[in-house]
């Protein structure tokens, strides 16, 4: 969440009173160019700061967060940067410590994906996104708790336990990148890795109030990612503010030859489009996104952001997108199918978990799974077989690769008349634990909002712009053409709420 409005000499005072100390957004946040200026200023050394954030972690180890800590790995690192900082050859991100999420390799440690099937599996190189923010003296500091290989949105089907929301902590964080959410929400880290398939990075930014920014499918590398759905998922940043959100994405955008459906697109300077005039831009409004299924509150704040862009000057144009009613539908058609292909190779012969005690191998193949992987994975995989399935491929698969062309035609029909669309990140606030657990299709519903961006491909990101009569934050989402996370960042931006 953005800091709250203070002096300049007040927001002075602090930093250097709260040099070593990592903020907490829900109260008063010291943000990563506090950080940074506090470490150069000779106030404090960035080994302290990660110091601060790892007894930050320890404090707060009962929200569940993180499913691996690494403090030795931190510390050295620090150490390192705090050298090349004197030395006035320190990376873009010195200073900036983060946490990834566990669907993300590095190598020598854990890598999960909040699974029992991969309790022990050591990763033996490391994603692209993460490599980069290393080589640019970012700390890595844990690696986060999350749905089970990405399939929720509530980060309730972990098998290493729920992540609690540090707003309430009876409610959930959102899903499936909780951990990741809740390290920046509360302090824990400046910036963080998620991954985003469905809204898994903007739906849990909403429910804790913070920015989380899902980019164009191509822009960021999924090297070394572990895939739930590929032609879905993409890597993306939480952070306090737009500014670090956009700092993250500058490190980790680019073409990447090892990822073949990475895009050979150039970077753009993404902070250069920051605290730009809003007016004159032509907002989308979809009319389909603002009926039945959306919470008052929520709404209510949504037409606050709408408003204030209209007295900023932006021109606020009604438009639609006739073919979202089949979002949902489509989305966990074709999400299922990649998954049950992808998964397919945790079968307990290769690596991972492996029953004992089995007679054969296809004794082994169903044990193993039936053992090994949760109850909201088995389901998608078994939804996923089904679609795939002879007699059913044609009927389900097929023609949800249709549609989805379909909506991607409507994204690219409204882009003809505006520059960017504006709508709600979630039709709610933070449900409770145990709400919606057992109903998948209302815990599918979640998605309503954030599954479009996903199926066109376009960037989009979600900012803190309210709060319900409970206090619960909520979130503002604006979408972009393709490749132009600029517009995304500057709307965004502009929106954030103090």
């Amino acid at each position: 969440m953005a800091e709250n409005s203070t002096s300049a000499a007040t927001t002075l005072g602090r930093t250097l009173s709260k040099a070593i100390i990592p903020g907490n957004p829900l109260t008063n946040p010291l943000t990563y160019d506090e950080t940074r200026q506090a470490i150069e200023s000779g106030t404090t050394t960035l080994e302290r700061v990660v110091e601060a954030h790892l007894k930050e972690i320890e404090t707060k180890k009962h929200l569940n967060a993180f499913l691996s800590v690494l403090p030795e790995r931190a510390l050295v690192h620090a150490r390192l940067i705090d050298s090349k900082l004197a030395n006035g050859n320190a990376g873009a991100l010195a200073g900036m410590v983060v946490a990834i999420k566990d669907v993300l390799n590095l190598k020598g440690a854990i890598t999960t994906c909040g699974s029992k099937i991969l309790r022990q599996y050591e990763s033996i190189y490391t994603a692209t996104a993460v490599q980069r923010l290393i080589d640019e003296d970012a700390v890595i500091v844990a690696k986060t708790n999350m749905d089970e290989f990405a399939m929720g949105s509530s980060t309730e089907n972990s098998a290493y336990g729920s992540v609690l929301n540090p707003v309430d902590e009876t409610r959930v964080p959102g899903g499936s990148s909780g951990g990741s959410c809740v390290a920046v929400a509360a302090g824990m880290a400046h910036a963080a890795l998620g991954t985003d398939t469905g809204g898994s990075i903007r739906q849990p930014a909403s429910f804790c109030g913070v920015v989380g920014l899902k980019p164009t499918y191509g822009r960021v590398s999924r090297y070394g990612m572990v895939a739930l759905s590929s032609s879905f998922d993409q890597i993306g940043p939480f952070a306090a503010t737009v500014a670090d959100a956009a700092r993250v994405l500058q490190v980790i955008a680019g073409h990447d030859e090892r990822d073949s459906t990475s895009a050979k697109m150039p970077a753009p300077d993404f902070l250069s489009f920051l605290e730009k005039d809003v007016k004159g831009l032509k907002i989308g409004l979809p009319r389909e996104a603002f009926g039945a299924g959306l919470d008052d509150e929520v709404h209510d704040a949504v037409n606050e952001s709408v408003d204030a862009l209209r007295s900023a000057g932006a021109e606020i144009v009604e438009i639609t997108l006739p073919h979202s009613r089949y979002n949902i539908s489509t989305y966990y058609i074709l999400m299922t199918a990649e998954a049950s292909s992808n998964l397919a190779r945790y079968d307990g012969a290769r690596y991972g978990y492996r029953s004992s005690g089995v007679r054969d191998l296809n004794e082994m193949y169903v044990k193993s799974r039936t053992e090994a992987l949760g109850a909201e994975t088995k389901r998608r995989i078994m939804l996923g077989t089904y679609v795939l399935s002879a007699g059913y491929y044609d009927a389900y698969y097929r023609k949800a690769q249709k549609v989805r062309r379909l909506i991607q035609e409507d994204f690219a029909n409204a882009f003809r008349t505006v520059d960017c669309i504006v709508m709600p990140t979630s039709p709610t606030t933070a449900f409770k634990f145990g709400e919606k657990i057992n109903d998948p299709l209302a815990m599918y519903l979640s998605d309503i909002y954030t599954v479009s961006a996903n199926l066109a491909g376009i960037p989009a990101i979600s900012v803190p712009c309210g709060v319900d009569g409970k206090g619960l934050p909520i979130g503002v989402q604006v979408l972009g053409q393709w490749f132009d996370e600029g517009t995304v960042l500057k709307v965004g931006d502009f929106l954030s709420v103090p």
